[in-house]
């Protein structure tokens, strides 16, 4: 393959997402390489397959993950529809002085452990923990993450709808809790900057983040930030489990002009990924394990203080998942995410607009109407 794709390229491709989400595949015409910061499988008949890309990295650096796996390929259709390289793992960013007046410095093991500490922080320090429930994308992952500890999923393996469950009932009724007893109004109109914006301002004891918190604190000088903890995926009722932060997913159109540069883009990109995990300050973790081989050393390596706090990030394969859990990410789950179906389940049940109850049924009748969709196109 000739490579005539550039790192401009790239920068318009991201872009691109930024502004043009919908454009290219409307239009049939556009950037030849489109990022998505998770998983695309509703633009499934609009892209190549790519699993020549999949092909030739694991080659060169072994199999990809599972979770790449599970959220760029269609196992009914035998299809890639995107490529991944990356995702970010999603850990819980606590303060540690704050917890640490509660007799637990290192963090919640579990949602019980957020709930019962929280309500102690807001009434004594009258502050909030910080998890949003607005329409907007780091809700979408946090309220997956509580959803699947509790062992609700909008899913199952082969793809059948099963919110409705009592599973599901219970995590939105913790929810509905954690809202009144420990958070504000406010968290009901975040943006997904807002999080991170509060607790770097002091204004919340808990949120569930990348690690961009923390290393916006550390390159500003920020005090706060040798006081910001983080924890692997807390317990629920039936598992410890997190959401990844970001899938990031490439996807080439079938009416890209280069496809071949855009591939071979791709490719020589892993090859050179241990720079971009560098330059990524350790955010974007590989899809293909052995490009940084030495990634729990360089994690404990890292100086910033309290001494180890990236410790967390080094089994994060054995607690992240999906979106799409416990099956792949599928169209109909595509859907489901970006129009905040659960966003707003979990929304309506917690400031009293519906019951817990009502709320499930609601969202559960929603995503069958979308997977009944997405059948019918035969891409479930």
């Amino acid at each position: 393959m000739t490579c005539k794709f550039s790192l401009v390229h790239l920068f318009l491709a991201i872009v691109g997402f930024v502004t043009l989400t919908t454009l290219p595949a409307s239009a049939q015409q556009g950037h030849d390489l489109f990022l998505f910061l998770s998983p695309p499988p509703a633009y499934e008949e609009q892209v190549i397959d790519h699993g020549e890309i999949y092909d030739e990295v694991s080659r060169k650096h072994g199999k990809p993950i599972d979770l790449a796996v599970k959220s760029t390929y269609n196992p009914k259709t035998k299809k890639y529809f995107a490529f991944s390289d990356s995702f970010v793992p999603d850990p819980v960013n606590y303060r540690i002085d704050l917890w640490s007046e509660q007799g637990m410095p290192g963090g919640p093991a579990s949602w019980d452990d957020v709930l019962k500490v929280g309500r102690a922080v807001k009434q004594g320090r009258n502050i909030p923990v910080g998890v949003g429930l607005s329409a907007e994308l780091d809700t979408a992952m946090a309220m997956r993450t509580l959803l699947y500890a509790f062992g609700g999923s909008e899913q199952d393996a082969s793809n059948n709808v099963v919110l409705d469950s009592r599973q599901t009932v219970e995590a939105v009724k913790f929810v509905k809790a954690l809202f009144q007893e420990t958070m504000t109004a406010e968290v009901m109109a975040w943006d997904p900057s807002s999080n991170n914006r509060a607790m770097l301002a002091g204004q919340v004891s808990l949120v569930l983040n990348a690690i961009s918190i923390t290393r916006e604190g550390e390159n500003k000088g920020l005090p706060i930030a040798d006081q910001i903890g983080l924890t692997r995926a807390l317990k629920g009722p039936t598992r410890a489990i997190g959401l990844e932060h970001v899938m990031d997913c490439y996807v080439i159109w079938k009416f890209a002009e280069n496809k071949e540069g855009a591939k071979k883009f791709l490719i020589d990109y892993v090859d050179h990924f241990m720079d971009g995990f560098k330059a990524s300050q350790y955010y974007n973790f590989p899809c293909f394990s052995s490009t940084v081989p030495n990634l729990t050393q360089m994690l404990a390596d890292d100086p910033h203080k309290p001494a180890g706090k990236y410790n967390v990030l080094g089994d994060v394969l054995s607690w992240a998942t999906n979106v799409g859990y416990p099956g792949y990410a599928n169209a109909a789950i595509d859907e489901i995410f970006g129009t905040w179906v659960l966003n707003t389940m979990f929304a309506k049940a917690a400031n009293g607009a519906m019951s817990p109850e009502d709320a499930v049924k609601e969202a559960d009748q929603k995503c069958r109407q979308i997977f009944a969709k997405w059948r019918q196109k035969n891409l479930i």
